[in-house]
């Protein structure tokens, strides 16, 4: 972007809800009914409210360090340029991945609902989710431009399809049985809702995207925090009204059988059909957006932390035109959606997140001083985000132990990794 095109109140808004609403809200909305069950909106409630808390933190960071390389640059100003900074900094490129592997496997769950490939729904699985990486990495490679306009247009179709869905979802829910579902003895332990709430949080990780824009953001002083608070309150509500219409549309046992397109599910009931193809068109336009939107946002952040020397300088070649981290960032995300299953891919996304989150807010806590703002949100935000850690591990350890591995061997090997790379560089020094 050029520096002198500034980004309006709304565009930062516009980049916060789009990041946040992406394909997350369709990849995860079942797996959270299936954890959760009459409690998913206090479950949404209590990840949102852990987003919230952490997006004060980045108000004031992007505020006094503004940067295009956002959570980077964050870090790196807590903890300078270390193993320990560079390792989180890979991790959140690695989350990227994740973050791409759960929107492409929402596309293959959502597409086969429409067409049928091979009539195995496995099968069409996969040659969707890997044909829509495929597609959006020749686009990037094609134009950023391109990514840009589909972007725009994408999240005011989603938002608006989105909102019809609550508005008529509401009115159907008027002497629907299914309501029921939704009273307290329905809901799950208040650790379960917890811990539900932490592995659907994925949803919420997009307002970081603000923080790259933050530069170019006009009358940043009032903007930004405008920006941060607006976009996240806003997708908490939308949220918890789409799994407040979901649950009370819908028997739970149906809701089990379409855990993986429940969405388009919970519109049969007020549009039947119809509904079922709107928000299953829906579903795709949102995931492929995002899929398009986080693949250029990885390749950046890649690039971020080799120019900030925590990372090859290989990392900054071009390939085609655009930074060899895009093709990698492609080639990851495939080999990730064709092995895993949507709930460790879930999982692993989340706690990448929260960890990188939680060290976003100990920065806040750390440098409040130098701000000169509040150390207790702060603060309470990094201590949210361990017991968070500690409670979606421990409930994932007997749910869904790949889930578990995959996110402890992702954050070991980006360690090792920046590890190995630091000490080869002293080396030749």
């Amino acid at each position: 972007m050029s520096t002198n095109k500034k980004i309006t109140l709304k565009d930062a808004i516009s980049i916060g809800i789009g990041g946040m609403v992406g394909g997350g809200i369709f990849a995860v909305l079942g797996l959270a009914v299936s954890l959760a069950k009459g409690g998913t909106p206090i479950s949404f409630l209590f990840a949102g409210i852990l987003a919230l808390i952490t997006s004060y933190s980045y108000v004031n960071l992007s505020k006094k360090y503004p940067d295009r390389g956002g959570t980077v640059k964050f870090i790196n100003q807590g903890f300078g340029k270390t193993v320990f900074s560079g390792a989180i900094n890979n991790l959140l490129w690695v989350s990227y991945i994740v973050m791409l592997s759960l929107y492409a496997s929402a596309f293959g769950s959502y597409a086969p609902n429409l067409w049928e490939i091979t009539q195995n729904k496995t099968v069409d699985f996969h040659i969707y989710a890997s044909a829509i990486i495929l597609l959006a990495t020749a686009i990037n490679y094609y134009s950023i431009a391109v990514v840009g306009k589909i972007e725009a247009y994408a999240v005011i179709i989603k938002l608006i399809i989105l909102i019809g869905f609550i508005g008529i979802g509401a009115y159907g829910l008027i002497g629907n049985p299914n309501l029921a579902q939704l009273s307290a003895t329905n809901w799950e332990s208040p650790l379960k809702l917890f811990a539900g709430g932490m592995i659907i949080f994925v949803a919420y990780e997009g307002f970081e995207l603000i923080a790259n824009a933050a530069p170019d953001i006009e009358n940043p002083e009032k903007n930004i925090s405008k920006a941060y608070y607006f976009s996240v309150i806003f997708v908490i509500l939308l949220y918890i009204i789409i799994a407040l219409v979901t649950v009370g549309s819908l028997p739970f046992e149906d809701i089990a059988k379409a855990k993986d397109y429940v969405l388009a599910e919970a519109a049969k009931p007020m549009l039947g059909k119809v509904g079922f193809t709107i928000i299953t068109i829906a579903a795709l336009i949102s995931t492929f957006s995002a899929i398009n939107a986080s693949l250029y946002g990885g390749s950046k952040v890649n690039y971020e932390i080799a120019e900030d020397d925590e990372l090859s300088h290989h990392f900054l070649a071009k390939l085609w035109g655009q930074p060899i981290g895009l093709m990698i960032t492609a080639i990851a995300t495939l080999v990730l959606v064709n092995l895993l299953n949507l709930e460790s891919i879930s999982t692993a996304g989340s706690v990448g997140f929260i960890l990188i989150f939680g060290i976003v807010n100990y920065v806040g806590y750390k440098l409040a001083a130098q701000m000169k703002t509040n150390k207790i949100i702060p603060l309470f935000g990094f201590i949210l985000c361990a017991l968070a850690l500690i409670i979606l591990i421990k409930q994932q350890v007997s749910d869904n132990l790949t889930g578990v591995m995959v996110s402890i061997g992702i954050i070991l090997f980006c360690f090792i990794v920046e590890w190995i790379y630091k000490k080869s560089e002293t080396s030749k020094k």
